[in-house]
């Protein structure tokens, strides 16, 4: 532990040494061993113009992947399946992968496909699981069924 963090400790308490640790932690800056910088995965270098989004980006050692859908015909397995597929892509190629995500949100252009897209998706990230919210939308771009974007760690 440092002077600083000991003098937290002394004036915080366990409460204010364990944030201060946790923080030290998880953010590199704040110790200055690293500056944290943005890095984009998967741009295209002959884009004439500045893309909408980017669909991979890292920052630290955390990784954004952008909602990926299935824009072809099918059914709501068939299109979980694509879009879990094509998440394992954008990951693995990052750095990461579907086990270390942390985060998911599944967007559903019919809430009723919930169960059958549920059916699919069990166990495509390991055996623990990111959190997750899933959205009933109204439409998705592109008519895909499902949407899913991530935040995982490297």
């Amino acid at each position: 532990m440092s002077t600083s963090d000991r003098r937290k400790f002394l004036k915080g308490g366990v409460a204010g040494a364990a944030v201060t640790a946790v923080t030290a932690a998880a953010v590199p800056q704040a110790r200055g061993q690293e500056k944290l910088t943005k890095k984009v995965f998967g741009r295209n270098p002959n884009a004439k113009n500045t893309p909408l989004f980017s669909n991979t980006v890292g920052y630290g050692n955390l990784i954004f992947v952008s909602g990926v859908g299935a824009h072809v015909p099918g059914d709501i397995a068939s299109h979980t399946k694509i879009v879990l597929e094509d998440l394992k892509k954008r990951l693995e190629a990052a750095g990461s992968s579907m086990e270390k995500c942390l985060k998911a949100t599944v967007y559903l252009a019919k809430g009723e496909d919930y169960a059958e897209m549920n059916k699919v998706f069990q166990g495509a990230f390991g055996p623990e699981p990111p959190v997750r919210t899933t959205v009933a939308a109204a439409w998705i771009p592109g008519d895909s069924l499902v949407e899913i974007d991530v935040i995982a760690y490297i």
